[in-house]
């Protein structure tokens, strides 16, 4: 994912960094700045909201010291300020809804209302502090040693201050270490104590009174709305105002209905509290009452259950257990609960733990259970986010961490994710780390997530609002380099892929990219009312004008044109449409390169175009092969994209339909009716070289080197070699067996080469040539490899190395050079990819594949093995291959507990840790996109 730069600061040594509100005028700032800025904000009355939310402060941490930046008109540092820069700092952030700045250092906190120091707390705890968290107006303050302590932001009329932090230690048990923590401000009504159960019978006892109808009318009325709200996000002006009658309609003691409860929701304040044994707990601020207790926590179960009930009396027993378990569970690093999506309604928690990513979607659940506990459950989100580092790091980080302690506690407990709201109109968090990513939940309520792997791994994060970088970010990359940047807002990211529509406002039939002139070509078309009719009369063709009176609807034919795109504006380059004749339909449109005395390699890029003309069943079919040059020209005033046109080479009709093309040798290959003629192109005029009769129609044709693969529309795959010396085009082999072939690709493995059929029953088939099998019958068959059933039908295909193969450092250059990736797009708007596997692997991923069929439930009742089968109407003579791996059902084991995975991978004789290596391997080497 790219981001636009905004500009780079050289700042090595730099941890972690805040950026924070200030909404006062800063009295450090030059009085001309501050005199042009205040008439502005008199003048600009209605984006007040936005002019409060600016960032002022930038804060950065050292080793050492706090570095503190200043962000106005010009970012620059200040020399005096309230804020403490002897020493590193903890956290920053905001509190009093933005009116103030809170500083947290390792032995103290200090709030500021801009540069001016309210007032300084020191703490002594025993140990230093490590980690803040604060849901205003509460400060929840954790020590290394793991002694929690609040504070709580209270007016204060005494000595003309408005405000002063005041502290409340809570009781807290200390048998299991308390190792990190979050506080959370829910605004979703989701997290309450209350039961949502009995409501419904209060209010029936309350409105007795109340004319039945009515009561029923008012349920409907909410629940709708609350449907629409959660189907379609914002729910429409004319729904709300029914909320608002119903509430006006209900007598004074009548409880409002859930729906309108949410409407006007009280934030409630929560602490979530992860301990050494693996507890997790959620304490209710400000009284610290622990209302959801989950053992275990970092295993990852898919569903947390809160076991809160009866805790207490079991305390004991605990410790015993705590002491066994302790190797085994992995420790949390870090976790965060943010609510996200429309109205902050959704809240999720984000738990590191190990080296792994938990993320979890929280639920309302208040079924059978006590008064005092928290009505909700949490579901565990699959995603494929790689939080495991390269073992040789590892190897080196684990000395320097057992014998100094101290630096790294500061260091280490830098927090990898960043909540954001409204960077480019997207909220949600940033995680940093070595594969950092976004996750946007937007108004949609779709989680999706984006890997941002332009500027290597990611240090530390922060959203940077201000006038020169609008509803930006900043972040740290390894290198020590702070970047200013923002997001393109041209991209949608609310897609599994970040996502740019262009409107062209036809059918596109073909794209084709122009390597040279670095320009598309696209060919599309238009529907147009019929008029004529073609006739044959002897020799002559004839055209038949239909007159009808104006009610009759005539029919609609296909206008087919071709024109070049820009892709730096996306645009298309005026003046280069090429129209084509009336009933002339594309059937393929290819970049070739051809031989050519222009060029040093001796080869020239061209568009090559074949079209069939298409006039009733009484006209003979005939087609033209077009070739076209993108040339260079002097762009015409004010239009720069006009640099580029199209020169029409040649155009000549031929003797059938041209269905398909390709280059081979600089030579072109069309497919004519049943045959296949290569042309050579000499002074704008192809001359025939040679030519094979094939099977009925041929529709797709790739060559790789001297060998062409093409595809007939009902009789398989043909395998094809032109050799130069004889200048013949001869048969290698065919697919004897009939089938009806969407699409063709080539699969390159090494010194291996397959061929990739999709067919007509959504099934993927791999064919090879070995002339030594017995049953090719000496190289005239092509033989079955593998077949795997999609689901979809696929009509295109594309080739791509693997990613990280051309970084010679890297030891994947020798695992994955010359594998090629091979995707496929599907006409459900799916998109897919075949990889080739080591044999190693691929034994050890089929293991895991029949465990996981047995072990997994499956949706519907459908066994994915069965329908992963290849497919077929007919009944063929030959068994199914198999021989594919099935990744969306590899990829379910990472959705698994720690437990699972473990029992799993001994079930196959294996360990969980060399798995998820391999799946993870898989997805670094996929990663383009």
């Amino acid at each position: 994912m790219a981001n636009p730069l905004v500009t780079t600061f050289e700042l090595p040594g730099c941890h972690d960094m805040w950026t924070v509100i200030s909404s006062e005028e800063k009295p450090e700032q030059p009085p001309a700045e501050g005199e042009s800025e205040s008439p502005e904000q008199e003048k600009q009355e209605p984006p007040v909201e936005d002019e409060k939310n600016k960032h002022g402060f930038l804060i950065l941490s050292r080793e050492d010291s706090t570095m503190v930046l200043q962000t106005g008109q010009e970012i620059m540092e200040l020399d005096t300020s309230g804020f403490a820069t002897q020493g590193p700092t903890v956290f920053a952030g905001n509190i009093g809804d933005n009116k103030y700045i809170i500083q947290v250092s390792p032995m103290g906190l200090r709030l500021l209302e801009g540069v001016t120091q309210l007032h300084f707390i020191p703490v002594d705890l025993g140990s230093p502090i490590v980690q803040c968290s604060v849901a205003d107006p509460y400060v929840v303050v954790m020590t290394a040693e793991g002694v929690v302590t609040m504070f709580v932001l209270k007016s204060d009329v005494y000595m003309g201050k408005t405000h002063r932090l005041a502290l409340q230690k809570p009781q807290l048990h200390t048998q299991s270490r308390v190792i990190t923590l979050c506080t959370y401000r829910d605004v979703s009504g989701m997290f309450t104590t209350e039961n949502k159960v009995n409501f419904p019978a209060k209010e029936q006892a309350m409105a007795s009174n109340h004319a039945e109808t009515e009561t029923v009318i008012q349920d409907i009325s909410t629940t709708v709305d609350d449907e629409e709200e959660m189907l379609y996000g914002e729910s429409s002006p004319l729904t709300s105002p029914s909320k608002e009658e119903t509430s006006r309609g209900c007598p004074a003691g009548v409880a409002p209905t859930q729906g309108e409860r949410r409407g006007k929701q009280e934030p409630t304040h929560w602490c979530l509290v992860v301990r050494e044994n693996g507890v997790m707990e959620i304490y209710q601020l400000p009284d610290w009452r622990l209302v959801f207790l989950v053992k275990n926590f970092p295993v990852g179960q898919r569903v947390l259950v809160d076991s809160s009930a009866g805790q207490s009396a079991t305390q004991g027993e605990m410790k015993k257990e705590e002491v066994t378990r302790q190797g085994e569970i992995p420790l949390v690093k870090e976790v965060v609960l943010v609510s996200l999506g429309y109205n902050h309604s959704r809240p999720y928690l984000l738990a590191h733990v190990d080296q792994e990513l938990l993320i979890y979607e929280a639920f309302p659940y208040d079924q059978q259970q006590a008064q005092s506990n928290l009505k909700v459950r949490f579901k565990k989100m699959p995603h494929n986010i790689n939080f495991r580092e390269k073992k040789s790091k590892l190897k080196k980080d684990k000395k320097p961490e057992g014998s100094v302690e101290e630096p790294v506690g500061v260091r280490g407990r830098v927090a990898r994710f960043r909540y954001f709201e409204d960077i480019s109109g997207y909220s949600g968090v940033f995680i940093c780390g070595p594969s950092p990513h976004w996750m946007f939940v937007t108004s949609r309520g779709a989680m999706r997530l984006h890997p941002m792997t332009i500027d290597g791994p990611i240090e530390s994060f922060s959203p940077f609002h201000n006038i020169n970088c609008p509803k930006g970010f900043l972040y740290f990359n390894k290198q020590g380099e702070l970047r200013i940047s923002v997001l393109p807002t041209y991209l949608s990211y609310d897609a599994p892929w970040p996502v740019r529509k262009i409107p062209l406002r036809c059918t596109v039939h073909y794209v084709t990219y122009h390597v040279e002139s670095k320009v598309y070509a696209v060919c599309s078309s238009i529907k147009e009312p019929c008029t004529r009719i073609p006739r044959m009369t002897g020799e002559e063709k004839e055209y038949e004008v239909i007159e009808r009176d104006e009610r009759y609807i005539n029919p609609q034919q296909e206008k087919f044109s071709i024109q070049l795109i820009s892709p730096v504006s996306w645009e298309a380059i005026p003046n280069t449409r090429i129209d084509l004749e009336e009933w002339e339909h594309v059937t393929c449109m290819k970049t070739v390169a051809l031989k050519s005395q222009e060029t040093v390699s001796g080869l020239k890029g061209y568009v090559a175009v074949g079209t069939c003309l298409m006039q009733g069943e009484e006209v003979t079919c005939r087609g033209r092969i077009l070739i076209l040059d993108v040339i260079e020209v002097v762009p015409e005033p004010g239009q720069p994209l006009t640099k580029n046109k199209f020169k029409v080479l040649y155009e000549k009709e031929q003797k059938g339909p041209v269905t398909a093309l390709c280059h081979c040798n600089g030579y072109l290959v069309s497919a004519i009716g049943q045959k296949i003629f290569l042309w050579s192109l000499k002074d704008n005029d192809l001359t025939g070289m040679a030519f094979i009769d094939t099977q009925l129609y041929i529709h797709q044709m790739y060559s790789i080197k001297n060998f062409i693969l093409a595809a007939d529309v009902m009789k398989s795959i043909s395998l094809l070699r032109y050799q130069e010396e004889s200048k013949t085009l001869s048969l290698v082999s065919r697919d004897a067996k009939p089938l009806e072939v969407y699409s063709i690709e080539f699969m390159v493995d090494n010194g291996q080469l397959g061929f990739l059929v999709s067919d007509r029953d959504k099934n993927l088939l791999v064919y090879m040539y070995l002339p030594e099998a017995k049953e090719s019958f000496g190289g005239m068959r092509l033989l079955r490899r593998a077949d795997f059933n999609v689901g979809a039908h696929v009509n295109t295909f594309w080739r791509m190395p693997c990613r990280g193969v051309l970084d010679p450092a890297s030891k994947k250059a020798l695992t994955w050079d010359n594998k090629h990736i091979t995707w496929f797009a599907t006409l459900d708007g799916g998109v897919g990819l075949l990889l080739p596997m080591p044999e190693k692997t691929y034994r050890r991923l089929l293991m895991l594949q029949n465990a996981l069929t047995t072990m997994l439930p499956h949706h519907a009742g459908l066994n994915p093995k069965a329908f992963r089968m290849l497919h077929t109407d007919r009944r063929t003579l030959q068994n199914a291959v198999r021989n594919i791996l099935d990744g969306e059902l590899l990829n379910k084991y990472l959705y698994l507990s720690t437990m699972e995975r473990s029992e799993l991978a001994k079930k196959i004789g294996t360990t969980s840790d060399i798995i998820l290596e391999d799946l993870l391997e898989i997805d670094r080497v996929t990663a383009h996109f």
